[in-house]
């Protein structure tokens, strides 16, 4: 007969229980529509030495408790899309700052005064009430309304807020670090902190990019990139601060180096949902007793916090409304997205819970470690409900431009993979191509009728590139296709499986006699109806910084010009690079225009171009990690210019060592009706 001492001593049944914990929790919590987090720290309640005592808080727990909350810090601050907060950075900037400054100031006063803290401990409690996390952003995007300006507006004023309560912790806690020389050593520790952030800033994306041009593996990345975080947070914690605020600041820096949507991003999410971050959230439900719930004094103060935390977003969010003529519903979505506590507020109270005053006594004691769980559980329900309503209210109030219906527009970008050594570089351009939650992916490889023994390379070469997609959790449909030509193949697959654009590599000349493109590129741009997209990769797209795009005159009355403005819209917003485009004044205000009304978050510089014939002004600002497009038109239309002749030796003399783009865009009556659709609709179609 089994019998287990309790708490359960042995490893391999500790990590059993937290594993099954992790596993089951999610699964019963979201019939009871209870937020995760809470979940996770009631389950370590019960299992903790207060509850059920199936557990006891080793140093297992510490350990990973302590990644867990670097990861959470990290996490937060990569998640943020950088581009949308600069659109409206001003109002992002003083939103921020309003709704970190009322609830500071109302927690400060009523710690202070009402509750009767020392003022360290009611500036830390405060700072709780002052921060916040966007738990509720996936109800926006669900809504179709991400992109609307009170969205931007909050989640600048997040990274504001956040970085405010980060470095006001990390101030209190290094005051209290042993060493520490009090306020008198305040204004060095600033300028050490400071001159680690500038460090930080100026070389950790610098070695990243470097990293990621020489090594592709996903392993050696993953572990390199945690290797620069945990870097950071033991600096910062050499110079006095606390390592949270070093996690949150290589997130910062590593945001524009790690694509939302590439494979490396899917991992660093995946590894820390599923096992560092649950551990942690565990592990802060074993501090807590069941018993302080019906504590008195733990009411008093989960009170206190819960008015003063949500009084304080929502005088805030009404302040900014009357600043800046905002709508009620904008005002309400601010509040609902802005009011919910998670990671910051569990950040504060374990850092306030280990700080040991003189006296022996702790800076946060286990009343306001108690009372700090009420004050997750209340916001995130009020977050919760406050967001959805008013993101219902903007959705059904038309105040978001309708965006097309996914099942009545196809987008499919279909690679064509012949040369094995291409094979990664174009799945991870069509990864950064396809619209995000909506976009599909095929890959053919066409195995010729007269080389049956060329089928094993050309599943391999399938196989490869789905295993790529398949790391960032996106499906890609691979197909073997027989035929008598290449061109043949891929032409009637592309009908087959309704592409709107085909993505092939660029040809690799073995003569000096081949052409440029290749005599099968060039067979296939007259033969099919798609956009052809044309890849050559010198560096990784996720190291790519700004993006040249060359566009004809007149080149806006092209029926394939929305689709292919859209791609390079994507593009720019998955791999977070600038953008400079060079054409005549027509062209360059529609495509301002088109990603002005589509809510792209582009980052553009529209400059008005002459000298067609001759590319080297744009070679002098090429640079490696830059990446150069040229949009050429079918021949035969009125906005094919003889510059396009050209181009070919153009890029083989200005540009042969960067990384290039050669776009020929659809032709009128492309792929079928869903694909005019698709051209016709795209315009407002994101995320």
């Amino acid at each position: 007969m089994f019998h287990f001492p309790l708490p359960i001593t042995d490893p391999t049944w500790i990590f059993f229980v937290v594993l099954s914990v992790i596993l089951f929790a999610p699964m019963i919590l979201e019939r009871l529509r209870i937020p995760s987090i809470i979940g996770m720290i009631t389950a370590g309640i019960v299992i903790g030495p207060h509850g059920l005592h199936l557990l006891e808080r080793d140093s297992s727990f510490a350990i990973f408790g302590k990644v867990g909350l670097l990861y959470i810090m990290f996490l937060a601050a990569l998640e943020m899309n950088i581009q949308d907060v600069r659109k409206q950075r001003d109002k992002a900037l003083a939103y921020g700052l309003i709704s970190f400054g009322i609830p500071m100031c109302l927690g400060v006063a009523m710690n202070h005064w009402l509750l009767g803290y020392i003022l360290p401990a009611s500036v830390l409690m405060a700072a709780m009430y002052a921060s916040h996390t966007l738990i509720t952003y996936p109800t926006v995007m669900r809504l179709g309304i991400s992109k609307h300006r009170a969205v931007n507006i909050a989640v600048g004023g997040t990274m504001v807020a956040v970085t405010l309560t980060l470095f006001l912790l990390a101030v209190v806690g290094g005051l209290y670090k042993e060493g520490s020389q009090g306020w008198s050593g305040l204004v060095l520790l600033l300028l050490k902190v400071g001159g680690l952030a500038l460090i930080i800033v100026l070389t950790f994306p610098y070695i990243a990019r470097r990293f990621f041009r020489r090594y592709g593996d996903s392993v050696l990345q993953y572990i390199f990139i945690m290797s620069l975080v945990f870097l950071g947070s033991g600096m910062m914690e050499i110079v006095g601060m606390e390592g949270i605020l070093g996690a949150f600041l290589v997130g910062l820096v590593l945001n524009r180096e790690i694509p939302p949507g590439g494979p490396l991003m899917s991992h660093l999410e995946f590894v820390g949902n599923a096992l560092f971050i649950p551990y942690f959230l565990i592990g802060v439900g074993m501090l807590i007793s069941i018993s302080a719930f019906t504590d008195l004094g733990v009411l008093t103060v989960a009170a206190v916090m819960i008015l003063c935390g949500t009084g304080g977003k929502l005088l805030g969010a009404w302040v900014f409304q009357q600043i800046f003529r905002l709508s009620a519903s904008e005002r309400r979505l601010m509040f609902g997205l802005s009011s919910a506590r998670a990671a910051a507020t569990l950040a504060i109270v374990l850092v306030g819970y280990e700080i040991i005053l003189p006296d022996g006594s702790r800076l946060l004691g286990d009343e306001v470690l108690n009372a700090a769980m009420f004050l997750i559980l209340a916001s995130c329900i009020i977050s919760s409900v406050a967001t959805d309503h008013a993101a219902r209210s903007i959705a059904l109030a038309g105040e978001m431009e309708a965006a097309t219906p996914p099942n009545e527009a196809n987008d499919n970008i279909m690679l064509a993979l012949r040369n094995p050594k291409n094979v990664v570089a174009l799945a991870q351009m069509a990864l950064m191509l396809r619209t995000p939650n909506r976009g599909s992916l095929t890959a053919v490889s066409v195995i010729l009728d007269d080389d049956p023994d060329s089928r094993a390379k050309g599943q391999k070469n399938l196989d490869f590139a789905a295993k790529t997609c398949a790391a960032a959790n996106v499906r890609m449909q691979t197909h073997c296709r027989w035929s008598v030509n290449p061109v043949t193949g891929i032409s009637y697959a592309a009908r087959e499986h309704e592409a709107t654009d085909i993505l092939i590599g660029l040809h690799q000349k073995e003569k000096i006699t081949d052409l440029f493109f290749g005599r099968f590129t060039e067979d296939l741009v007259t033969s099919v109806l798609q956009q052809v997209i044309i890849y050559r990769s010198v560096v990784p797209i996720y190291t790519i910084r700004r993006i040249h795009i060359v566009a004809p005159s007149r080149g806006q009355h092209d029926p394939g010009f929305r689709q292919w403005v859209h791609r390079m819209g994507i593009m720019a917003q998955q791999i977070c690079a600038r953008v400079s485009v060079y054409s005549r004044p027509g062209t360059l205000e529609a495509i301002k225009k088109f990603w002005t009304e589509g809510k792209y978050p582009v980052e553009a510089e529209y400059i008005e171009y002459n000298s067609w014939h001759d590319f080297t002004s744009i070679a002098h600002r090429m640079r490696s990690d830059h990446l150069i497009a040229f949009i050429l038109a079918q021949k035969g239309t009125p906005w094919r210019h003889n510059y396009h002749n050209h181009v070919p030796e153009q890029l083989e003399r200005h540009f042969s060592a960067r990384s290039i783009m050669v776009i020929v865009p659809a032709r009128v009556g492309a792929g079928s009706s869903s694909s005019a659709e698709f051209r016709a609709g795209i315009a407002l179609e994101q995320k």
